[in-house]
């Protein structure tokens, strides 16, 4: 049992090696919580089959001493696991193979916590070689058990192999309402400086956002987005209603081509940096006031009268980046056309954005190889590991509804269209 005694540590205590006192509590509470939840998990299963017997009238499913200790990397560290042993000597009717009990919580092959998991391609996509997962790892974690080189190249395998099956996926069975779409620029050691990721995430009809697609292009050109495109089209992906994405992108001239019928929605993150960039810093607070007041309207009249004063206000002495608003009026209010509940998910292209935030704007270079396939598959594992905790967009009943075609005003439902637009009489 671990004892905390007040007052300096012993010359011979093993926590001079950098380990904190409060790092040994933390993985001595994980250890034991998880002996426990093992334990709880193998009683539960025996008691389940207590009642199977041979013909002597032994059970069946029986406790069997404890597996080999192992380490498993979890977030508190390094953590030694001694897992019970079920013996189960029952046979599958069907098969007539011996029945294996297989833990949920702690599979066999299991070294690794799936948060650790995650973490590897953050940090290759920052800017960590494969090669030095290991010592860096290790010093945080405390152990390098379940890191080795070779285990680390076959992981990194099995994602790539994860990211070809994920890209050849049929689409025929899965309705994206909605589209964001945006190029990542993460400066991994590529064979060309001028790849980025071309990144698609939707809304299904049910409202979950999901990753669509994602392959390698040069730097954002309309060709790579309609080879996107294009491919997405040929498994089986339906024409989305709205496409959100930065004016900037190739991707508008790609989305006219092969999905024709999709109405446009440029990102307002975008848009205001762009405008911004554009004006003296001088004139930036007044202006951020203006453009929060247009993208934050109430409905497109109020909209379109904020743009009319920011004209006036900026219109004379900054041309250029009135005309940023200006050209783009319709497409930057698109999303009232659309659910009110859905305009705080379509204004920009955030769901992009916020997962690959920590890694876009780097600089440092990796100092290993890189590869292109590499790359693919650590950003298909960082969104990956995002989408579990990406929440659905608010009303998702509502995604149905815009599929089937009901008209929004000003983000209201009109139940009878026809009524809303009536002729004048003769």
């Amino acid at each position: 049992m671990l004892t905390v005694v007040p007052g300096a540590a012993d010359a011979d205590d093993p926590r001079r090696d950098g380990s904190s006192l409060i790092d040994e509590i933390v993985r001595d509470g994980a250890r034991r919580m998880l002996a426990e939840a093992l334990q709880a998990e193998v009683d539960a299963y025996i008691a389940r089959f207590t009642a199977e017997r041979d013909e002597n009238g032994r059970r069946l499913v029986v406790r069997n001493g404890s597996h080999h200790s192992r380490e498993v990397l979890t977030s508190a560290g390094a953590v030694e696991v001694t897992a019970p042993r079920v013996n189960d000597r029952r046979t599958d009717p069907e098969t007539g193979e011996r029945i294996r009990f297989s833990s949920a919580i702690l599979p066999a092959w299991c070294r690794k916590a799936p948060k650790i998991t995650e973490v590897l391609p953050l940090l290759y996509l920052h800017g960590l070689s494969t090669g030095d997962f290991v010592p860096a790892l290790g010093q945080f974690l405390g152990s390098t058990a379940g890191l080795s080189a070779p285990v680390i190249t076959k992981l990194t395998e099995t994602w790539k192999a994860e990211q070809r099956t994920f890209a050849d996926r049929d689409l025929s069975g899965v309705d994206y309402v909605y589209l964001w779409a945006d190029g990542i620029h993460v400066n991994i050691r590529l064979e060309e400086h001028k790849l980025c990721l071309l990144v698609l995430i939707g809304v299904r009809a049910d409202g979950r956002k999901e990753l669509v697609a994602l392959a390698d292009g040069y730097r954002e050109s309309t060709e790579s987005w309609a080879d996107l495109l294009r491919d997405a089209a040929r498994r089986g992906m339906r024409a989305p209603v709205l496409a959100v994405g930065d004016g900037a992108l190739g991707f508008w001239g790609a989305l006219r081509e092969v999905f024709p019928t999709t109405r446009e929605q440029r990102c307002w993150f975008h848009k205001i940096a762009n405008v911004l960039g554009a004006l003296p810093k001088s004139a930036h607070p007044g202006a951020k006031k203006a453009l929060a007041q247009i993208w934050n309207a109430e409905d497109r009249n109020h909209a379109l009268d904020v743009v009319r004063a920011f004209e006036a206000t900026y219109g004379a002495k900054f041309p250029k980046a009135v005309a940023k608003i200006t050209d783009d009026v319709e497409v930057l209010l698109a999303v009232y056309d659309f659910p009110a509940e859905h305009w705080i998910h379509l204004r920009t292209t955030n769901p992009i954005e916020s997962t690959f935030a920590t890694v876009r704007h780097r600089t440092k270079l990796t100092r290993g190889p890189g590869s292109r396939a590499a790359g693919l598959a650590m950003a298909f594992k960082l969104i990956e590991a995002a989408q579990d905790r990406w929440r659905a967009v608010n009303g998702p009943h509502l995604v149905a509804l815009v599929r089937a075609g009901a008209t929004f005003v000003n983000g209201k439902l009109v139940e009878r269209p026809d009524d809303h637009h009536q002729p004048e009489a003769a």
